[in-house]
């Protein structure tokens, strides 16, 4: 099957985004930001449905889209906390979330996410992560603690673009400690008996992650 036309149908099928979804999105392909792909956001918004989580922690806001996809299906009364350490974009995450409307349901915290994690106190219903992915694993004790039992924990970019199938002398020199470091974020979930995960291949990866 052809992944590239298979992801335009899917596309396809998406429904129009709001002028400011929209905005984001063709800012993000202009300046290189990383935003979640829509059939990753498609995913996000479903398992938000499905959850109904009334607290959020994101880790990783970049210029605020994925919070507001998420924010699109959030019940009434729940919150999302994220987390974000570059300027630029911290500035531009809260004109967008101002622009939606979204300020009294989104609160940014500024700063490393390997320290900010660190103040938080939880437990949170469900937590996105879509930050450094050399971190990942780094963050995971401090995630594990703030999630709620039977919480959600979602990850994105963890297929790396279909390298982490690679060995790890074949991806180039730069890349080979998040290579790395990814493998052992992905089995580390796969096998430590404190998670049930599923490596969902939509996107670029993404692994959903129930905490027992």
């Amino acid at each position: 099957m052809n992944k590239e036309r298979l992801t335009v149908y899917l596309h396809s099928l998406e429904p129009e985004s709001s002028d400011l979804i929209q905005e984001m999105e063709e800012y993000a392909r202009q300046n290189y930001v990383p935003i979640i792909r829509k059939e990753t956001a498609s995913l996000l918004k479903t398992l938000v449905s499905m959850t109904r989580p009334q607290k959020i922690l994101e880790v990783g806001t970049a210029i605020g889209y994925s919070a507001l996809r998420m924010s699109e299906n959030l019940e009434s009364g729940a919150e999302i906390t994220t987390i974000e350490k570059n300027e630029k974009r911290i500035q531009l995450a809260r004109e967008n979330f101002s622009r939606a409307g979204k300020e009294s349901c989104i609160t940014l915290l500024e700063g490393d996410a390997a320290e900010v994690l660190k103040t938080l106190a939880g437990p949170y219903d469900f937590i996105f992560m879509d930050a450094a992915k050399g971190q990942y694993i780094h963050f995971l004790p401090e995630v594990y603690r703030l999630l709620a039992a039977g919480g959600v924990m979602v990850t994105d970019n963890v297929l790396q673009d279909d390298t982490i199938l690679e060995s790890r002398y074949a991806v180039t020199r730069r890349d080979r400690t998040i290579h790395s470091r990814m493998r052992e974020y992905l089995y580390e979930l796969k096998h430590n008996k404190d998670w049930q995960t599923s490596i969902v291949p939509i996107g670029d990866g993404v692994a959903i992650s129930v905490k027992h």
